[in-house]
C-alpha cells in the first residue's frame, strides 16, 4: 500500500526532497498560490505550524499555476512574498501541476486516497491534506475551509 513517504518532491532550489525525511510527523500538504483571494490563509498555517511544530506537525506548501495564473513565474519570487506578508516558514516546494494529465505522482496520489466533495481532482488553490504519524492521508479539506478550522482534527492526530 502507497503512502506519502514513498513520493520524492523538488525543493525550489530543484533537489530533491524524499517524503521519508517527514516520517513519524503530522503533516499538513497544501497547494497554494500567491495572487489568489485565499492567499491569507497562509498566515493560519503559519500559525498552525508555529503553535504545533514542537509536537511533531509539519506544513508543507507546493505552488501551483493551474487556477487563473495566480502564482508568480519566479520561485524566488513566490517565496519572498510568502515570507514577507505572511512570514512563512514552513516548507516550501518547487512549484507543480496538481491536477490533470500532468499532475505531480504527490498530488495524483492525494487526491485518489482521499476524494472532494464533488471530484477526486483538486479544485482549487489552498486545498489541504492531513496525513498521520504512519504516512496515511486521513483528511482533506477545502479551499474555503479555514486553516483554523483544522485544528480539531489536527489534535486527533498529534497525540
Amino acid at each position: 500500500m502507497a503512502r506519502v513517504y514513498d513520493f520524492s518532491v523538488e525543493k525550489p532550489d530543484g533537489t530533491l526532497q524524499s517524503l521519508k525525511d517527514y516520517e513519524g510527523s503530522v503533516i499538513v500538504v497544501v497547494n497554494t498560490a500567491s495572487k489568489c483571494g485565499f492567499t491569507d490563509q497562509f498566515k493560519e498555517l503559519q500559525q498552525i505550524y508555529d503553535d504545533y511544530r514542537d509536537k511533531g506537525l509539519v506544513i508543507l506548501g507546493f505552488p501551483s499555476d493551474n487556477f487563473n495564473n495566480q502564482e508568480f513565474d519566479s520561485m524566488d519570487e513566490t517565496l519572498a512574498f510568502c515570507e514577507r506578508n505572511y512570514g512563512v516558514t514552513f516548507p516550501m516546494f518547487k512549484k507543480m501541476d496538481v491536477k490533470g494529465e500532468h499532475a505531480a505522482p504527490l498530488f495524483a496520489f492525494l487526491t485518489s486516497e482521499k476524494k472532494g466533495l464533488l471530484t477526486e481532482g483538486i479544485k482549487w488553490n489552498f486545498t489541504k491534506f492531513l496525513i498521520d504519524r504512519e504516512g496515511n492521508v486521513v483528511d482533506r479539506f477545502a479551499p474555503q475551509t479555514s486553516p483554523d478550522k483544522m485544528r480539531a482534527v489536527i489534535d486527533k492526530y498529534i497525540q
